[in-house]
C-alpha cells in the first residue's frame, strides 16, 4: 500500500523555525512532524511513501529520507514540483509513483495534521462504503471559521462543502487525511488545482465521496498557537494511552504532562509543566519555571528563567531571570540576555539570530 504526504508549503507561519529547517522536519513531541505520520502509515501497512515537495526544499530532506528509510524499512521517495501545484496537482505529478498493478487505494495526508491516525479503521470504512474517495472529518465548536463538510446523516456520504458558512449547516470540517482509489487521479490535471474545492465536490456530486468522523484529538499545527495547543492534546493522549513509551514523566517538581528526552539535564528546584516538551541535550539550570512550552534540542535555560506558552528553537540560550512568554517563538541559536523579557503583544513575537 502507498501514501503521499503533501509537504510543499514554505512554512511561513512557523518562522523563524523554518528559516533553519523545512517545516516537515521541525520537531513536535521530540521528533520531526512528518515522522509521526510516516510511523502511523507504516503501522497501517503502508510500504511506500511519496513526499510531495516544492522546488526550494533543501538537502536536509534527502538526509532525513536516507536515515528513516533504513530505520523503518520503508521506501520513501520524492515528487518535486517546479511550480506551485496546489493540493491536487501534486497527485497528478506523482501519478506513476502511486499507481501499480494492485489497484489498491492510497492515502494522502496534509503534513501539518497531528491526531491519533486511525488509518486501519479508515481502510475498513472505505471498503465498507464502496467509496471512490474517503476523507476524515473532525468536529469543531465554531464551524464558521472553516469550510464545512455537509454529510448525509445515515450513510456518512458527503453531500456538499460550504466555505465559512454564515448560518449553521454542520460542525464537521476536513481533517486533511484521505484514502483515494486510483481512479481519482484520472480526475486531476497536471496544473495548480485544489483537491478540496475542485476535485472533492465533483466526486461528492456523483455520490462517491464518504466521510469518516475522526475519533480523539485533531489539530493543524502549522502556526505557533495551534502548535502549542496540539502539543497539549498530544501529551494528554500519551498520558492516557502510552505513558511510558514516550518518556512522559512525573515526579518532584513536575506538574501534569511533561516529555523530556533522556539526555536532558534538569537542575534542582525547577518547576516544570504542565504541557512541556524538553529535547535532547537540553540543560535546564536550577530554579527554572517551564509551562506550556517546547524547548528544542540543545537549548540551555539558565537559572531562574521562565518560559511559558512559547517555542524555544534549537541550540538557543535563555539567560538567568529572563522571561519568554505569550507565544513567542525563538529560532535556532538565539541568545536571550539575562533578565530580558520577550512576550507577545498583538502578534506572536518571532526572534531569529542576526
Amino acid at each position: 500500500m502507498k501514501a503521499l504526504i503533501l509537504v510543499g508549503g514554505f512554512g511561513t507561519r512557523l518562522r523563524p523555525l523554518t528559516f533553519s529547517m523545512p517545516k516537515p522536519l521541525v520537531d513536535f513531541g521530540n521528533k520531526p512532524m512528518i515522522l509521526h505520520q510516516i510511523e502511523a502509515l507504516k503501522a497501517a501497512g503502508v510500504t511506500e511513501v511519496v513526499l510531495a515537495i516544492n522546488h526550494q526544499q533543501p538537502e536536509v530532506m534527502l538526509n532525513f529520507v536516507k536515515e528513516y528509510e533504513k530505520k523503518l524499512d520503508m521506501k520513501i521517495t520524492f515528487s518535486q514540483e517546479t511550480e506551485p501545484l496546489g493540493t491536487a496537482g501534486p497527485l497528478a505529478l506523482a501519478r506513476d509513483k502511486l499507481i501499480d498493478e494492485s489497484g489498491k487505494p492510497f492515502f494522502v495526508l496534509n503534513s501539518d495534521v497531528i491526531c491519533e491516525y486511525p488509518l486501519l479503521e479508515m481502510i475498513q470504512f472505505h471498503k465498507n462504503h464502496g467509496a471512490e474517495a474517503s476523507i476524515m472529518v473532525t468536529k469543531v465548536e465554531d464551524p464558521s471559521k472553516y469550510g464545512v463538510v455537509v454529510m448525509e446523516k445515515e450513510e456518512a456520504r458527503v453531500e456538499s462543502f460550504v466555505e465559512k458558512p454564515k448560518h449553521f449547516v454542520g460542525d464537521k470540517i476536513n481533517a486533511g487525511i484521505y484514502l483515494l482509489n486510483p481512479s481519482v487521479l484520472d480526475r486531476i490535471e497536471l496544473r495548480r488545482t485544489s483537491i478540496e474545492k475542485e476535485i472533492f465536490p465533483k466526486i461528492a456530486s456523483e455520490k462517491k465521496l464518504y466521510a469518516m468522523v475522526l475519533p480523539g484529538f485533531w489539530m493543524d499545527i502549522g502556526q505557533p498557537k495551534d502548535y502549542l495547543t496540539g502539543q497539549r492534546m498530544y501529551l494528554n493522549y500519551l498520558r492516557k494511552n502510552a505513558p511510558g513509551e514516550l518518556l512522559v514523566t512525573s515526579g518532584d517538581g513536575v506538574i501534569g504532562n511533561v516529555m523530556a528526552d533522556e539526555t536532558a539535564v534538569i537542575g534542582e528546584r525547577c518547576l516544570i509543566g504542565p504541557d512541556v516538551v524538553i529535547g535532547a541535550g537540553c540543560v535546564i539550570e536550577p530554579g527554572v519555571r517551564l509551562f506550556g512550552c517546547t524547548v528544542m534540542r540543545g537549548v540551555r535555560i539558565k537559572e531562574h528563567a521562565c518560559v511559558s506558552d512559547s517555542i524555544v528553537g534549537w541550540d538557543s540560550t535563555v539567560g538567568s531571570w529572563a522571561r519568554v512568554a505569550d507565544v513567542t517563538v525563538l529560532g535556532k541559536d538565539v541568545q536571550v540576555a539575562d533578565a530580558e523579557v520577550l512576550q507577545m503583544s498583538a502578534k506572536p513575537e518571532i526572534i531569529q539570530k542576526v
